[in-house]
């Protein structure tokens, strides 16, 4: 079984589990869902939930998202039986709601692929919970354009995604959090992954052995007999020798640009910085001198 028949048979489990439209309420004249609930179905704890509303909490405006009253609260769990999280006599904290503004928002930042198809499940319930409760009151063009209008605001969204760049410094000690990067710019190639380190080695190969995809090294350390250990079990990688580089950089599809500080061995070992470069012109100028096109 691939990869995304998994994911998706995790996903159809996930919603077969809860039934979306249950977890869909009315507060203040918007409908909205629990941030316990969401992180249920994103399958993450309810504090990842919140951690990422309160260190994004300008991307939060009321519309998207706000904080339960205690009354609100309290109506809430009579009305419909909802249990409290770290509820031990007490509440810990005023549990965060989101409207389906502040869902889309919410799954673009956690950058999870699980979220990203869940998503898609709980704007359908919205959408057919909306279409029950409004039928008696709009007509179908009027629903019509507000969906239409939604469409348009999830499109913006994810065009405000492509466009937010990567600029990180990790500091010392910083090995998972680095590494988790990287790897996560492996996988948001499709097709190719260029990668120019003077100093890579056998520990940066382990990582691209499993990798799937197009991927060309241009480096001066590494030797013939490495390479041809390598190409003795794996295919996906194409080494190019060529000593004109004293910066590290990274390509993805040719489209991407992105420089780095350190070495790809020694990534967390020092204070580095990851920075995209949002230049086509650069990219077209680095494949033409390691003759990419060629």
């Amino acid at each position: 079984m691939t990869n995304n028949n998994v994911l998706e048979k995790d996903v159809n489990d996930i919603i077969n589990v809860n039934k979306v439209e249950n977890m869909i309420y009315e507060i203040r004249g918007v409908q909205v869902m629990l941030s316990s609930d969401v992180a249920k179905l994103y399958q993450v704890e309810t504090r990842r939930i919140n951690e990422v509303i309160k260190r994004n909490i300008k991307r939060f405006p009321d519309t998207f998202c706000f904080q339960l009253t205690k009354n609100e609260f309290y109506n809430l769990r009579s009305q419909f039986a909802i249990s409290s999280e770290n509820n031990h006599g007490g509440i810990r904290y005023l549990p965060y709601v989101l409207t389906e503004q502040g869902i889309m928002m919410l799954s673009g930042l956690l950058k999870s692929d699980i979220a990203v198809k869940v998503n898609v499940q709980i704007i359908d319930a919205f959408v057919k919970l909306r279409r029950y409760v409004s039928n008696s009151m709009i007509n179908n063009e009027i629903l019509l354009n507000h969906e239409n209008r939604l469409l348009k605001l999830e499109q913006t969204f994810n065009k405000m995604q492509e466009k937010e760049k990567i600029n990180t410094i990790f500091f010392e000690g910083q090995i998972f959090d680095s590494y988790t990067l990287l790897l996560d710019l492996f996988d948001s190639a499709k097709e190719e992954i260029v990668i120019i380190d003077n100093y890579a080695s056998k520990e940066l190969l382990k990582i691209l052995k499993n990798i799937d995809k197009k991927i060309i090294i241009i480096s001066k350390n590494f030797n013939e007999l490495l390479i041809k250990k390598y190409n003795s079990e794996y295919s996906n990688i194409k080494f190019k020798c060529i000593d004109i580089f004293h910066d590290r950089f990274l390509i993805i599809d040719r489209k991407k640009l992105y420089s780095c500080g350190a070495s790809f061995k020694d990534l967390g070992k020092k204070c580095f910085a990851i920075n995209e470069m949002d230049s086509k012109e650069l990219i077209d100028i680095l494949l033409e001198k390691i003759k990419i096109y060629n």
